[in-house]
């Protein structure tokens, strides 16, 4: 988000969407090589299981495919003789599954994670389901391949929010994490911005123009019911949940300028942070909910500021260069993300809390709103291509870039939830 944005910010039926495009480029180095079998089962839509946990496991960055869809029949059962053919080829893992279609309709999908090198099982799940959620179960399965063998959960069953601009049409759109099933939470004629998830997915807030100025909004993701949070004079921005989803940062113009205030989630309990001439935004809770960054020109740049949720002094954290913005903590509280100018362009950049180094991880000329990974591990932010505006995900090291893109319209700040 460019500061001009930013000062501007001061200033429910679902349906179904076309599914994004992925696009992913990274190195080879350090990845765990999988086989994935192709699944048993009968019919195009079976196949899809295979497609989807291969396709999450390599957009992680940590694995890399290993190829034995040529055997036919496909190995379905541990005691296969061909087992072995995986290992030769140089997996240390292999994925084994099998869809049947049961009397009522409904699909029963039973996979295993087999260690191939010892043969041994580490892993085994059954799941029964409809037709429809053939790509949930899928992701279900890659998630329980990326912590049996990563060590933490995986982040292919979670949800990114984002905003759509489709012709003068804006649209607050959420969908799985590799861009499919997205599903359209609110349509309007007038902007939509800063989208923001509470931590376990139940509610959502962000700031709406339907009312001639800047208001925020929160609404529930189960009923659609939605309610103004705040609408006090002058303009209302930037909300951000707290951990435990009881209470919100956001930034008001009611009181000398652009400030923080934090609130209770019914919208009581308002309390002002800071105060002064200058333009205090963007504010991000740390994981133990102790304390939020944000961004300020107090210092007469914007740059990224640390303080205390119950208020006090301020400590600068950026220093490289006349222009930081945008701060999203880590899951962990190690480190926080946020952009950078450099050279004139704008970039994700990553700094570690405890050292104070910074990384750069993109390389787009108009880079913006980073968000993690539930986990941790990969940034999801907004970019501009060829004059549009895409989704893209970066891996925490920078080493593996993916593309989430749409071929006609404008997507811009999202948001990464569980």
């Amino acid at each position: 988000m460019k500061w001009h944005i930013v000062l501007l910010l001061l200033g429910v039926s679902l349906q179904a969407q076309a599914a994004l495009t992925i696009d992913i480029n990274g190195g080879e180095t350090s990845k765990i090589p999988v086989a994935i079998s192709p699944f048993g089962g009968a019919g195009d839509a079976y196949r899809v299981m295979t497609d989807v946990v291969g396709t999450d496991l390599v957009s992680s960055g940590e694995f890399s495919l290993v190829n034995v869809s040529d055997l036919n029949p496909p190995i379905v059962e541990p005691t296969d003789p061909r087992f072995g053919v995986a290992r030769t080829r140089g997996a240390e893992a292999l994925v084994l599954g099998h869809v049947d279609t049961q009397a009522d309709g409904q699909i029963d999908v039973r996979f295993r994670l087999m260690d191939a090198v010892q043969q041994t099982q580490l892993a085994g799940y059954s799941y029964t389901a409809n037709t429809s959620q053939l790509r949930a179960i899928a992701h279900k399965i890659a998630d329980v391949v990326y912590q049996k063998l990563i060590g933490i959960p995986g982040n292919f069953s979670s949800h990114i929010m984002y905003v759509m601009k489709v012709g003068k049409t804006f649209r607050l759109e959420v969908a799985d994490s590799d861009g499919y099933d997205a599903q359209t939470v609110l349509t309007s004629v007038e902007p939509i911005m800063s989208p923001a998830w509470s931590k376990d997915g139940s509610k959502i807030a962000y700031v709406s123009f339907e009312s001639g100025h800047a208001v925020v909004y929160e609404q529930s993701m189960s009923s659609g019911k939605r309610f103004v949070l705040a609408r006090f004079k002058g303009s209302n921005s930037a909300p951000a949940w707290s951990p435990d989803g009881n209470r919100l940062a956001l930034v008001l113009t009611r009181d000398n300028g652009s400030q923080l205030y934090v609130m209770n989630a019914d919208g009581s309990g308002l309390k002002r942070l800071t105060f002064g001439g200058r333009i205090d935004t963007e504010p991000n809770w740390s994981p133990d909910g102790q304390s939020l960054l944000f961004t300020s020109d107090r210092d007469g740049s914007p740059q990224i500021y640390q303080m205390p949720v119950s208020g006090g002094t301020a400590t600068r954290m950026t220093f490289e260069g006349n222009y930081s913005v945008s701060p999203r903590w880590s899951p962990d509280g190690k480190s926080f993300v946020f952009v950078q100018r450099q050279h004139g362009q704008f970039h994700i950049s990553l700094m570690d809390m405890a050292s104070g180094q910074v990384q750069v991880l993109t390389s787009g000329d108009d880079d913006e709103s980073p968000s993690f990974a539930p986990n941790g591990k990969m940034i999801l932010y907004a970019t501009v291509v060829n004059g549009r505006g895409e989704l893209a995900v970066v891996s925490v090291d920078g080493k593996t870039h993916e593309r989430l893109f749409n071929t006609d319209e404008n997507l811009e700040s999202p948001v990464w939830g569980h």
